[in-house]
């Protein structure tokens, strides 16, 4: 705008915008996790997508004996048997396809790769669904695998440390964390305050998590909530433990990560570039006492936080 148009002496910020370049941050995805239960997790590879979990079968039964110096007493003779029908895990995929328009990425590629973007946001996309398939898929998720007798209820509603020492009642051989909604982990900090107890935090991955008893509280969105209740799960992990591990296809064609394929599919008649992406998993407990949960536990009331329970 000139001078004598708007009495202006000065070149305007509106006008002087057009000529500056701005700073273009890749998209921001606000779906995004730290994912903190994969990081945990002991990851075991899997030969051709099947993992056969091996059992002692009655395992009381093997005898043996202490004898006493100079004792003549005969030796008990024993074998240990082994379930004749293990059950077997079969890895799962978590896959989409992604379609670009070759115009897209031929044009608008600058500063920021368009294909390379579509792919990281669909990836991490993937990985969230993991995470929530490992704790509450159906038939091999944390939540469908805890024994009924690692069942336990809080004895007032929201969580207290007397409920997680019931946990650790149950998963008490090497328990290794906590694992429970963000919303569960600051009811459970308000009981410690409001009983004068606040639990020390602790350092890992370069975070800082709430400890109880030494072991740590992980934070995942994924664990459900609903009426205003949500569960606490405890894990023991790795499979020299006889814990909680995860499962995954190692070499899969096109490897991106572990479990991870991106593969290129071409480009059809209507110039649209297609990638097939696949993230396989699954996870296996090895043993009932690696895994005990809290169920039900209040973490406040509707009202507080509305948009949870949508």
């Amino acid at each position: 705008m000139s001078a004598s148009a708007g009495g202006q002496t000065a070149l305007g910020d509106n006008a002087a915008r057009q000529l500056a370049n701005a700073t273009k941050t890749v998209p921001q995805l606000a779906s995004i996790t730290p994912r903190w239960l994969t990081h945990f997790l002991q990851w075991v590879p899997v030969e051709a997508g099947i993992y056969r979990l091996n059992k002692v079968q009655n395992p009381e039964t093997v005898q043996v004996a202490c004898t006493q110096r100079d004792s003549e007493g005969r030796l008990p003779r024993t074998f240990v048997d082994y379930e004749e029908q293990p059950r077997e895990y079969f890895l799962n995929a978590v896959s989409t396809v992604l379609d670009v328009h070759t115009r897209v990425s031929d044009l608008y590629s600058s500063p920021h790769d368009q294909v390379k973007e579509q792919l990281r946001l669909t990836i991490e996309t993937i990985k969230e669904h993991q995470e929530s398939e490992l704790i509450n898929n159906p038939d091999y998720g944390l939540l469908a695998n805890v024994a009924e007798e690692q069942r336990i209820f809080p004895l007032t509603g929201a969580p207290t440390p007397d409920d997680l020492d019931e946990l650790l009642g149950k998963v008490w051989k090497e328990p290794a964390f906590f694992l429970a909604h963000p919303l569960a982990i600051t009811a459970f900090g308000r009981e410690c305050t409001r009983r004068g107890v606040p639990p020390p935090t602790v350092s890992l991955f370069g975070s800082q998590f709430i400890t109880w008893r030494g072991i740590p509280l992980i934070p995942s969105d994924k664990v459900p909530v609903a009426d205003g209740k949500s569960k606490i799960l405890l894990l023991r992990v790795g499979d020299k433990r006889q814990g909680v591990v995860g499962l995954y296809q190692p070499g899969v064609a096109g490897e991106q990560g572990p479990g991870l394929s991106v593969r290129f599919m071409g480009i059809n008649d209507q110039a649209i570039a297609s990638y097939l992406i696949s993230l396989y998993c699954s996870l296996a407990v090895h043993a009932p006492d690696a895994l005990a949960v809290l169920d039900d536990v209040e973490i406040g009331k509707y009202h507080d936080y509305p948009d949870t329970y949508k």
